[in-house]
């Protein structure tokens, strides 16, 4: 495979997953620390590019939209000649979309590296094999630029909040009597599908004990699809907690976790997202594997729970009917792993 060598100009068709993009910035890393006077830029959907914005490494983030501003033959069309006019020397093709390929081949760049796929084989310079189904994420895009002679030295994914942003979640907290004196843990309910998420009536259960036996503020977080959620939690919740459920951005939400003493969470971005901020995590798996989407960040302190079923995993069957691999963690098992993060039995 012929090393790369010399370019000025490179960009990375990025995912469209908050975690993978962040599992990414590992070997988004590793290319700028290899190339350190290129001009890097990350091609991503609207709802992951403020996982990108703020990155020292990444010089230009592009948004690429196929289910909105580029849903039609003509935007996509436009999009390749911007693409076209940027006049970039390589891409690193994280997506294996067939459309996004296309546009890179008739943007007129150079070398095309991406995983070879047979619908996709003859848009490709760099055909690289597809590694194991067993390897982690972060692993796959590394495995994909170790390939031209990039070695990803820093493994730790990363995630940069901004000041503004910081200064927004005080002024969040502090409406609901949360000073930056004050202690807090963060539950975070949602999760992409349903089987993903831990039940309700357990984070509620499990808020109480914290607060009574802690002695911890609890804030609930979550996009706007995790509203209703997060209000049936704090309805069964005895005590008093903060509900920012769709009063945040990316940004917000990563100074939010930033913040936070630790972060409860099933497998799902804002997960990743603590994670990357060297936030400590107890990270509930179900139906997902660990060692593909678990937590990554070698430099934050993480407590998985997962218990054996007899299902197959990862399992992909979104109409679960009963959900029995996250309701098989108890709440129990929860608040001892939560007293464990904070090193509570030796105070």
């Amino acid at each position: 495979m012929k090393k790369m060598n010399n370019f000025k100009r490179i960009l990375i068709v990025e995912v469209n997953w908050l975690g993978d993009v962040l599992f990414s910035t590992v070997a988004i890393k590793a290319i700028k620390e290899k190339h350190p006077d290129c001009f890097l830029a990350c091609m991503v959907v609207k709802r992951c590019a403020q996982v990108l914005e703020n990155n020292p490494s990444v010089d230009e983030v592009i948004v690429f939209d196929e289910k909105s501003s580029h849903k039609s033959s003509f935007s996509k069309i436009k999009f390749m000649f911007s693409l076209r006019e940027r006049k970039f020397d390589a891409v690193f093709l994280f997506h294996r979309s067939f459309t996004r390929a296309l546009i890179c081949y008739l943007a007129g760049i150079k070398r095309r590296i991406g995983y070879y796929r047979k619908k996709t084989a003859f848009l490709l310079t760099d055909k690289i094999e597809m590694p194991d189904n067993g390897l982690h994420r972060a692993e796959y895009y590394i495995s994909l630029i170790d390939k031209v002679g990039i070695e990803a030295k820093d493994k730790n994914y990363e995630f940069f909040t901004t000041s503004q942003a910081e200064q927004e979640v005080v002024k969040l907290l502090a409406k609901d009597h949360i000073t930056k004196e004050d202690n807090y843990i963060v539950i975070n309910p949602g999760g992409n599908w349903d089987p993903k998420r831990w039940p309700a009536e357990n984070y509620a259960r499990l808020a109480d004990k914290m607060m009574q036996e802690l002695k911890y503020k609890i804030v609930i977080s979550g996009a706007k699809k995790d509203i209703v959620l997060s209000q049936e939690i704090s309805s069964e919740i005895k005590n008093e907690v903060v509900v920012l459920a769709g009063k945040t951005d990316l940004n917000e939400l990563g100074a939010l976790l930033k913040r936070a003493s630790v972060v409860i969470s099933a497998d799902s971005g804002p997960m990743h997202l603590a994670s990357a901020l060297g936030t400590p995590v107890v990270a509930i798996f179900g139906p997902t594997s660990p060692q593909v989407t678990g937590p990554y960040n070698k430099k934050a302190q993480h407590i998985i729970l997962r218990k054996d079923v007899g299902c197959l995993v990862p399992c992909y069957e979104v109409d679960c009917p009963d959900n029995k691999c996250m309701k098989a963690v108890t709440v129990d098992e929860v608040f001892d792993a939560v007293k464990k993060t904070l090193n509570y039995d030796k105070k």
